[in-house]
């Protein structure tokens, strides 16, 4: 009895010595933000401010649920109502806690402008905390890589994105595309008037990134697409406690669920890869997989191993059809409730294009097109946050931000800033692009589609050209109306997705 006593004692005193270690970093950088003067929320050890952010959107639901289900762009307090509630008592750069994880919290341009000046990109890393729980979805691919490992892989990919190579998938786009059309017509001859059209971009999304980036098969793309999906929802839609101590253990079955999905999807693309590899062809296929499979004779250390090749699959497989399918998506919920620009996109793909196939030449030219993309991207931002963590001190206002913080960046807040845009600011109006790359904004560093800064998105090219050759096809086969089944949910699930998805009316033109 006694030694059950003295071993129950001993235990308990070691984890809570093991909990105090994971405190004392953290709490030494969030003395120093104190000390600096940047306040926030009151933290509880060891859920730092968890509990309360838990407690505020469970209140957000209660009266989004009760509420008006119209559609409103003015979405940053249903998406992330508990930073909209602290901005009213704590500006709009505080200090929250995620667990024993310090976050210095962001949404004002200037001094993120500031704080950025003169930073290199292999200054800024992500988040450890954030790394670690990320893992399974992207591994060391480059969305988390960081320092001269980021440089070096960021070199590589970067020619896949040329302008010769973009026009090489225009096609593939095209095809894809209007294959899922031909099914949409089918739906309707058979009765079927609404169609969830977020669902079908997704689908579409995905083969088309799958056929372009890496030349996979039907049965391979639609594997990994699955896989990445139920991964993201086990990582972004359970109830988990990141940045808590021993919050993998608290709950095994999403952490080992998450593993294994992130093992399943490692063995399809190491097996893709492999098949490429011992394949003549598969060196000189003209996609992302088949560059990035190209040996450098010259200098071998450029080349990338087998497990950074799947990395790097997994993040742009899951980055390349996941933001570009969101921005479509979105756009064809605000061009259902404003048909207006629905007619005007038509005239100008007829005045581009001729009533031609649409070619990578004339893109350019859908000037009409860029505005509404520009303006769906702020109201409805796919990428609603960036993370950073500072791999030096940086000072900023004379106050010194401590190396190793890591930093929120509320992206959703700054693009619906009446401070930024004006008081229209929740108002559908691409015209404000025409003129203006950032729309009259008031801050260059108020409008972060694509991120900012030396890890601005490599891929926003490759978007943008998908962007338009997909909804210039759906217009000019189809209009589109609110089903009145829509229901407005826009939700953070890593990107900013309708957690009900956007059924529309379909109509053949």
């Amino acid at each position: 009895m006694l030694f059950n006593l003295t071993f129950t004692g001993v235990f308990l005193y070691l984890l809570f010595r093991l909990l105090i270690s994971f405190w004392i970093s953290p709490a030494r950088t969030y003395t120093k933000l104190k000390r600096n003067g940047f306040g926030g929320p009151t933290p509880k050890f060891p859920l730092g401010n968890i509990e309360e952010m838990k407690k505020i959107s469970a209140s957000s639901v209660a009266k989004v649920s009760s509420g008006s289900l119209a559609v409103s762009n003015d979405i940053h307090s249903a998406v992330f109502p508990y930073f909209a509630q602290w901005q009213k008592s704590h500006g709009k750069v505080f200090v929250y806690w995620l667990g024993t994880e310090p976050f210095l919290y962001i949404a004002e341009p200037e001094f993120l402008r500031r704080m950025s000046k003169g930073v290199l990109g292999k200054s800024w890393g992500k988040p450890s905390v954030f790394k670690h729980d990320r893992k399974p979805m992207f591994g060391n691919g480059l969305l988390m890589l960081e320092g001269d490992d980021w440089i070096h892989h960021r070199r590589i990919i970067t020619p896949a994105f040329s302008p010769a190579n973009l026009q090489a998938m225009a096609s593939s786009m095209v095809e894809s595309t209007t294959k899922m059309l031909d099914k949409w017509t089918s739906l309707l001859n058979c009765g079927c008037l609404e169609i969830d059209v977020e669902r079908e971009i997704i689908l579409t999304a995905g083969e088309i990134i799958a056929k372009t980036s890496f030349g996979m098969d039907y049965a391979n793309w639609r594997q990994v697409l699955e896989k990445l999906r139920a991964l993201q929802i086990t990582l972004f839609k359970t109830n988990r406690y990141v940045g808590v101590p021993f919050s993998t253990i608290l709950f095994p079955r999403q952490t080992l669920e998450a593993k294994k999905l992130g093992k399943d999807i490692d063995y399809l693309l190491f097996s893709i890869i492999e098949d490429r590899r011992n394949s003549n062809a598969g060196y000189h296929q003209n996609n992302l997989l088949g560059l990035l499979l190209q040996e450098n004779h010259e200098e071998r250390r450029k080349t990338l191993t087998t497990r950074e090749l799947v990395d790097e699959c997994k993040t742009f497989f899951f980055g390349g059809h996941e933001t570009s399918a969101l921005a479509l998506a979105w756009t064809m919920l605000v061009l259902a409730v404003h048909p207006e620009w629905q007619n005007q996109l038509r005239e100008e793909i007829t005045q581009v294009t001729g009533n031609k196939e649409i070619v990578f030449s004339r893109l350019a030219k859908l000037n009409k097109m860029g505005w509404v993309l520009n303006e769906v991207l702020r109201l409805y931002s796919p990428a609603p946050n960036a993370q950073r963590q500072t791999r030096e001190d940086i000072t900023v206002n004379n106050l010194t931000i401590p190396k190793g913080t890591n930093v929120w960046i509320d992206v959703v807040s700054m693009h619906h800033d009446p401070n930024l845009w004006g008081e229209d600011v929740n108002e559908f109006k691409p015209e404000r692009f025409e003129n203006d790359l950032y729309g009259g904004c008031k801050h260059k560093m108020g409008y972060l589609p694509f991120g900012f800064g030396g890890r601005m998105c490599i891929g926003r090219n490759l978007s943008m050209m998908e962007y338009k050759i997909v909804l210039s096809l759906m217009l000019t086969r189809f209009s589109f109306s609110l089903s009145p089944n829509y229901s407005h949910s826009p939700r953070i699930m890593l990107s900013l997705r309708p957690s009900l998805g956007i059924p529309l009316i379909v109509r053949p033109l």
